[in-house]
């Protein structure tokens, strides 16, 4: 839907200041890390050279993993870390070097031609064992095993579910020819590996959202973009019978649908009637229910955890600005809370519901801002950093998925996806070389 916004207020555009607001500056938010060590793991037994080298990928992915959360540790890695001859480590001269995590890893040769990796972690403070697990895997399954690997390390140390196995959905031109674009859903790792298509349209796949339960998939899709009479459809997506079905196909626009947290209705903007409005929509009966009534344009709703509030770009003041109401009525308890930028655009809540992270038309490009729910407290995420748009939260709340715009010359520029820690750390892109990467979706 962002495309819709931004021809219809491009024509009455002036710059707006923010008012009321405090803006924090990036990078304000900072908390003592810990350091885990992990040590170089030990070979037993005869192992092949392409085993030790998937054991030294696998090492490796552990460490990847965790570097993501570098607000909470610091990653290091060590040869060797002397232990007793209970195997526990010198927990007091770790202690000295400030050091809060240990975790070992022993690698022996397993059945048809895989390993098996051993693993202890000790938290060093508690003086305790944390986590003795194992795993066997091989080349096909190493970074699936080792991404829940991770997580159960993950959270042995934190007691919270991490993103290592996770994914994300996104849109990609990689498929077009000549001067025919065509744009297909994907999905992918959280770190940008095992990419798939999902979609084969042969047409323009826009606006994804997910399911809570990870199953369902809410897309549009522009069957032909060259006609003037096209229409934008809305499909549902199964990712288990790996099949689309169509939900909607009201004359114009059927987009920008989200989920509701019930599971059996969605938000969706149609403009059937002639405007563009949010409506309730019924997964099974296909009954509507009006969410706004206005004859602004009303756009790109997201709705908070427990579905006492939505948020969503109108045109109510002349621009596209983030508004809320609470969805469970028409028009019911409407408020701006958005001051900044020439125009908004893909507000999206944050999974406890507190923030909002959208994207701010300035200086001539998009950067990525976060705001609390209530209108406050408002955070630049990123700036000179290319053009950012549609934010997407980890479901852990920690990280924000994006889509960023370089200019390579006069005629090409690129989109590809990256990460960001929840305060505007860049991480760094998750694709490269995939087409134009845009409207990621991170899984629930």
């Amino acid at each position: 839907m962002k495309w819709i916004v931004i021809a219809f207020f491009l024509l009455k555009l002036t710059i707006v200041n923010a008012q009321d607001l405090t803006v924090v500056a990036i990078g304000d938010a900072s908390l003592e890390r810990e350091k885990i060590v992990f040590v170089e793991p030990e070979i037993s037994g005869k192992l092949s050279k392409p085993h030790k080298s998937m054991v030294r990928e696998f090492y490796n992915l552990l460490k990847s993993d965790f570097s993501h959360y570098r607000l909470k540790f610091e990653v290091v890695s060590r040869k060797s870390v002397k232990t007793d001859v209970f195997g526990k480590p010198e927990f007091a001269k770790l202690a000295s070097n400030k050091i809060g995590y240990v975790v070992f890893m022993e690698a022996t040769k397993a059945g048809a031609g895989d390993f098996l990796i051993k693993l202890k972690a000790f938290g060093v403070g508690s003086e305790s064992l944390l986590l003795s697990d194992e795993v066997s895997t091989g080349k096909s399954n190493l970074r699936k095993r080792g991404h829940i690997y991770t997580d159960k390390l993950y959270r042995s140390i934190t007691g919270k579910k991490s993103i290592f196995t996770s994914f994300i959905i996104f849109v990609s031109d990689r498929t077009g020819y000549g001067d025919k674009i065509l744009k297909e859903l994907y999905i992918m790792d959280f770190d940008g590996h095992n990419k798939k298509r999902l979609t084969h349209h042969n047409g323009m796949v826009i606006s994804p959202s997910i399911s809570s339960n990870n199953r369902y998939i809410l897309y549009s899709m522009i069957s032909d973009n060259v006609s003037r009479k096209r229409n934008i459809d809305l499909y549902l997506y199964d990712r288990r019978s790996k099949k689309s079905r169509l939900l909607s196909s009201r004359k114009g626009i059927n987009s920008g649908a989200v989920f509701l947290p019930d599971g059996k209705n969605i938000a969706v903007t149609l403009t059937h009637t002639g405007n563009a409005e949010i409506y309730s929509l019924n997964l099974k009966s296909g009954l509507l229910r009006r969410i706004t009534r206005h004859y602004a344009i009303d756009v790109d709703p997201s709705v908070n955890n427990d579905g006492s509030i939505m948020s969503f770009l109108s045109g109510r003041s002349g621009k596209a600005h983030i508004y809320t109401l609470d969805p469970k009525g028409t028009e019911k308890n409407v408020r701006r809370i958005s001051f900044v930028g020439m125009f908004n655009a893909t507000p999206r809540f944050s999974p406890d519901g507190k923030n909002i992270a959208f994207a701010s038309w300035m200086d001539g490009h998009f950067d990525i801002f976060r705001i609390g729910a209530n209108g406050k407290n408002l955070v630049r995420l990123t700036k000179n950093f290319g053009s950012n748009e549609d934010p997407t939260w980890s479901a852990d709340g920690q990280f924000i998925a994006f889509s960023s715009q370089r200019v390579i010359s006069r005629t090409k520029a690129t989109h590809n996806i990256y990460l960001m820690d929840k305060d505007g750390e860049i991480i760094g892109p998750v694709t490269k070389s995939f087409g134009s990467c845009i409207t990621p979706r991170w899984s629930r």
